[in-house]
């Protein structure tokens, strides 16, 4: 019998842990370990901070599906790892502090004989002083509480307008370093949709400032698409977006510090800047959740397992070397440890060997580039592959058997740009790969045939029927394994 141990019920833990309780035999034990017993659609957070839906339509009780499985559910934070175990035992095992009421600040032992690390981001507030909800002068929509709280400050801002104020909005990124500018990218559009519907749209400036050195780039290095049997990028596609619905943009900016109704922010040329706000969302860096890893003796070997900002080493070349000399081939293809091979990270959790975008320094020598995304489809193709592997290993598989590299896989998005049955629209894009490979794809690094993009109505229907999709798949209702991940 082996006990394969998740770090993490989001995107990718969940899916991994769903297919493992498909795919093996039952005198295997999964144990899920979860400080949070909600699960999140986190793409539909940005309805929720508008509005559109509630809470209660954007999450569930993880303790109860999993209660439906054979999945054993801890709520607790992970905090160690010990991949050789301690001198006493052998047998490898985790360190995790549970947070559910009736256990709280319990520290135990769960031991493992494979370890799935998907525990996703630490949303890196305090990287910004004066950013986020949690003590900060900004919204966010990163979670579905600070959607709740977005939402209701917006409502105030749209009471105010109606009664004739007018209004500044900032919604953006609020870091040099951040990735995930898809979000504040819908949330934005949803945000000019709803103050058109309220009739206020009239008194409202709204700005996109964001870490990107030109729209469109969204830690991809931006993007070619055929739309209407053109070539166009992502770029102009942007662009268009924000001209047609009368919004601003500052690309390039690293926020220093936020002020109550006020941004200051750094630009790529060293100079500093201050931008007023009434409402503000930016999207905070991400960096490890902290965990520390030991070796048999207990010496602290972290910095061994895991990258200076705190995501886990995996089979990626790490190799130091300048921009032009990187490889799609750099990028992981199984997610394991290449020190440990009953590890594996997935999702936010594995540390990317350098960015996809250009990185990019102000004279002033602070960073001012996006990261590399890797949530939504990457995240679930990844956590099918490694879960596939585990249960071939277990076959007697000397190595991982399925691969799901970011340079050999597409993704598939919907961005909400306004939410309403009858005109309410989104940008469809597919991009293939999500990292670029110019050795095979000389001219635009993807292949053009398979990368595109549209915007209409119904995008948003597909995005709504994606919604309930995947909410249905991740409950695990009966025939979930025949939906697409």
């Amino acid at each position: 019998m082996a006990k394969i141990v998740i770090l993490g019920a989001g995107i990718s833990g969940h899916t991994a842990a769903r297919y493992l309780n498909r795919w093996l035999p039952t005198e295997h034990e999964i144990i899920m370990v979860s400080p949070n017993r909600e699960w999140n659609w986190i793409p539909s957070n940005i309805w929720v901070g508008i509005g559109k839906m509630d809470k209660s339509q954007v999450t569930f009780d993880l303790a109860n599906t999993y209660h439906k499985t054979r999945i054993i559910f801890h709520q607790a934070r992970a905090l160690a790892i010990h991949p050789e175990g301690d001198a006493d035992d052998a047998q490898p095992y985790i360190t995790a502090e549970f947070t559910a009421p009736h256990s709280l600040g319990h520290i135990k032992k769960i031991p493992f004989d494979y370890l799935i690390n998907a525990t996703g981001p630490k949303l890196n507030f305090q990287a910004t002083p004066g950013l986020g909800p949690e003590g900060g002068h900004t919204v966010s929509v990163c979670t579905a509480d600070h959607a709740v709280e977005a939402n209701h400050a917006l409502q105030k801002l749209i009471a105010a307008m109606r009664d004739g104020a007018s209004k500044t909005l900032v919604i953006g990124t609020g870091h040099g370093t951040c990735t995930c500018q898809g979000a504040a990218f819908e949330y934005i559009y949803n945000v000019d949709h709803a103050l058109r519907e309220a009739g206020v749209r009239d008194r409202a400036k709204i700005v996109w400032l964001s870490n990107e050195y030109e729209l469109g780039d969204f830690g991809m290095g931006g993007v070619h698409i055929k739309r209407g049997g053109y070539i166009t990028n992502g770029k102009t596609f942007s662009e268009s977006l924000m001209v047609e619905r009368d919004i601003q943009w500052i690309t390039r900016a690293h926020v220093t510090h936020i002020e109550p109704g006020t941004i200051h922010y750094e630009t790529l040329d060293g100079q500093f800047h201050q931008h007023p706000f009434d409402f503000a969302m930016l999207i905070p860096p991400f960096s490890g959740v902290g965990l520390k890893a030991f070796d048999l003796h207990q010496n602290d070997i972290t910095a061994q397992l895991f990258a200076p900002n705190g995501f886990m080493r995996v089979d990626a070349d790490y190799t130091s070397r300048p921009y032009a000399e990187w490889s799609a081939q750099d990028w992981p293809h199984t997610y394991q440890s290449p020190h440990y091979p009953h590890l594996f990270a997935i999702g936010i959790a594995f540390a990317p060997p350098h960015p996809i975008s250009k990185p990019m320094s102000s004279a002033n020598g602070t960073p001012i580039s996006p990261a590399p995304p890797r949530t939504g489809m990457p995240s679930a193709s990844m956590a099918m592959a490694v879960a596939a592997s585990i249960r071939d290993m277990l076959k007697g598989a000397s190595s991982p058997t399925h691969t799901a590299s970011m340079a050999r896989m597409g993704a598939a998005c919907v961005a909400s740009t306004g939410a309403n049955l009858f005109t309410g629209t989104a940008a469809t894009m597919t991009v293939f790969p999500v990292v670029p490979d110019f050795k095979t794809y000389p001219k635009y690094g993807r292949d053009l045939q398979l990368t595109f993009g549209e915007i209409g109505l119904a995008g948003h229907w597909l995005k709504l029927l994606l919604h309930y999709t995947f909410l249905y798949q991740a409950k695990l209702r009966p025939g979930w394994w025949l939906l697409p991940d």
